[in-house]
């Protein structure tokens, strides 16, 4: 039975997963991890969170300023993504200085699904969360409808 996102708590909860989260892009697995943080928030898909060093080298490269404030976790800055010949700009974020409730994500990196070749959860590929601002991974495990999509109902 799947997940509803209604289900999730607000303030969003941060938990461990022990599922397998992989990231490729330009042919590249450049995230295979088995030990990501999921963070769980009200009307939104999860958003994982991989250890900084569960990431291929060389693969990560701090933006210059434009960060972000999220009313819950704190400010999040930006990496550019790139592999196998392929570069996404402000392709994944983290938080260096998380706000209390949120230290198991700190210098932690999420990476946005859409821009990607491809995003796993265990062996499911993933769906972007819609409208392209946020990062959540739908799977087939959890149930909208998800903020930043269009509402959908029986009529």
């Amino acid at each position: 039975m799947a997940e509803s996102v209604w289900d999730y708590p607000r303030p969003p909860l941060v938990e461990p997963t022990g599922r397998r989260i992989r990231v490729v892009l330009g042919g590249e697995a450049i995230v295979d991890t088995r030990r990501a943080h999921r963070v769980l928030e009200t009307s939104h898909p999860p958003v994982y969170y991989v250890p900084l060093e569960d990431v291929a080298p060389g693969a990560l490269t701090p933006t210059r300023g434009g960060t972000t404030f999220c009313e819950w976790k704190g400010v999040a800055t930006y990496y550019d993504v790139s592999a196998g010949g392929r570069r996404v700009g402000r392709g994944a974020w983290t938080y260096h200085d998380p706000a209390p409730g949120f230290e198991a994500i700190r210098d932690a990196v999420a990476f946005y699904a859409g821009p990607m070749d491809a995003c796993y959860v265990d062996d499911e590929r993933v769906e972007p969360q819609p409208g392209g601002f946020y990062g959540g991974w739908i799977t087939s495990d959890v149930a909208g409808p998800f903020k930043g999509g269009p509402a959908r109902g029986d009529g």
